[in-house]
């Protein structure tokens, strides 16, 4: 059912101010839209779907940390990198190689910096 229009505008109850602030704030948190439409859809009051929703992006936040660590320490080491041009670098080159080979870059990195 759509809300009352006055005047031309729409009366939303007070409670739709409350949901805008659920999806305002899973938003933040990284939830995408339909990721949000779910976990609205599996409230009730014995329902713990909202549960296995936060430990799903939980996970996936933890993977987007974890390479983002990853990206970070190899930036770092470019930087560090005592060569003028980069790719003079044999560890970049290395690690290049190995991302060509189909390595992630955590394991490309790892492999270069081994030796």
């Amino acid at each position: 059912m759509k809300p009352a229009r006055v005047s031309g505008q729409r009366r939303y109850p007070p409670s739709a101010v409350g949901l805008v602030g659920v999806v305002l704030m899973l938003r933040d948190v990284g939830f995408t839209l339909r990721e949000v439409k779910t976990f609205v859809a599996s409230r009730s009051p014995a329902g713990d779907g909202w549960r296995e929703l936060y430990h799903r992006k939980l996970a996936e936040l933890d993977q987007r940390i974890a390479r983002a660590q990853v990206a970070r320490t190899a930036i770092a080491h470019g930087l560090a990198c005592p060569h003028e041009d980069i790719f003079e670098c044999s560890n970049f080159a290395s690690g290049v190689g190995a991302i060509l080979e189909g390595r992630s870059l955590e394991e490309a990195h790892e492999e270069t910096h081994s030796h």
